[in-house]
């Protein structure tokens, strides 16, 4: 949309100590900020509540936000989107395990709810910009006229991984303020700006199930699950060695809570859900180079170079490892790393990086290979 308000920001506040520092830097900057608290779970839909209720969308940190919001006289408001995120994230997290893949559901969030849902309500408020929290740096690159993403200055908090599906068009109307300082700044001033979240922990859990019990979410999400999914076969070195309580219930590079008792460690080395296999291996057997991704967005640049040597993480807390481009197009890229990679796992994402730090590309894990 043309002549919204450029001064006028929407952040996102998720009553944790980087989105508030976010909030109070584009404050003091003299941005008019509007504060929006996104509620798109509770506890009552999704179970499994710890007994404190702390995380993002409780109680405790919508009252946070408010606090924080309040304390520099900034509008805030929660606003309901839990229908968009259910419809959304929730029932592609199931769908994705269903099929035998680990999904990434802050990936689906951050385009699909942070970005398109909020961009809609900045719209409707003549706000030009929306802001988070997230470490990650946009920048605009005049030669090749798209809006690019780069790695923030705080290596260990850096968020780009979660970030590739956003488009050229939530990239030239979002901020990120804290892409240039690191986590002990942000902390430090929190507590110079007396902030209500200064010394809150960082939630490290997927939001929706906080006690980190997928299996519980996933039998308490689908009532008739137990119609949907069968036991079936334990697989290694071709030989039938037990019986799995279901596909859904296992993701590629798992050792705990495999149950069976083979006198070494063992791990899911991959699951065909066409024929309700697990297959076990070794963990050598986990070690690949090649990788093919679908649901391809491209970030800083509009397309590859084939036998382009780039750097690539195929999990959040993966280092980017070297890797050549084998083939490419609008819809899959195909790569393969230098030094073999564990357990690269469908569902996944797998985000492309240059040397300097820009997000290339990124795209979801496929089971197979071309």
């Amino acid at each position: 949309m043309d002549n919204l308000n450029e001064k006028r920001v929407i952040v996102a506040m998720s009553g944790g100590v980087d989105s508030s520092v976010a909030a109070a830097l584009l404050h003091k900057q003299g941005y008019e900020v509007i504060g929006i608290t996104m509620k798109t779970w509770g506890f009552m839909e999704v179970g499994g509540a710890p007994k404190h209720e702390s995380g993002c969308c409780s109680l405790d940190a919508i009252f946070d936000a408010k606090n924080v919001a309040n304390s520099f006289d900034i509008p805030h408001y929660t606003v309901d989107f839990t229908k968009a995120f259910e419809e959304t994230v929730i029932d592609n997290f199931v769908d994705e395990y269903l099929n035998g893949r680990t999904p990434n559901p802050c990936v689906v969030c951050n385009r699909k709810i942070k970005w398109e849902e909020l961009l809609k309500k900045a719209d409707s408020l003549d706000a030009k910009y929306v802001a988070t929290g997230h470490y990650a740096i946009v920048e605009y690159n005049e030669k090749s006229n798209r809006y690019t993403l780069k790695f923030s200055r705080d290596a260990k908090k850096d968020q780009t991984y979660a970030l590739w599906g956003l488009t050229q068009e939530s990239l030239s109307r979002t901020l990120f303020p804290l892409g240039e300082l690191t986590k002990e700044e942000v902390r430090n001033l929190a507590v110079e700006f007396n902030l209500k979240t200064a010394k809150k922990p960082d939630s490290m859990e997927i939001c929706f199930v906080a006690d980190d019990n997928y299996e519980r979410f996933l039998r308490e999400r689908v009532p008739d699950l137990i119609d949907k999914v069968e036991e079936g076969d334990f697989v290694y070195h071709g030989k039938i060695i037990g019986r799995h309580k279901g596909i859904p219930f296992y993701t590629v590079g798992q050792r705990r809570g495999v149950g069976i008792a083979f006198g070494k460690p063992i791990y899911v080395k991959k699951i065909d859900e066409l024929n309700n296999v697990v297959e076990l291996g070794d963990k050598e057997e986990l070690m690949e180079t090649m990788v093919l991704v679908h649901d391809v967005n491209y970030v800083s640049v509009n397309q590859l170079n084939e036998n382009e040597f780039v750097h690539a993480k195929i999990r959040y807390a993966d280092k980017a490892a070297k890797a050549k481009i084998i083939s490419f197009d609008e819809n899959y890229i195909k790569l393969s790393f230098l030094e073999p990679k564990n357990a690269i796992t469908p569902g996944q994402s797998l985000v492309i990086y240059n040397e300097q730090g820009y997000v290339l590309a990124g795209g979801i894990i496929s089971k197979g290979h071309l």
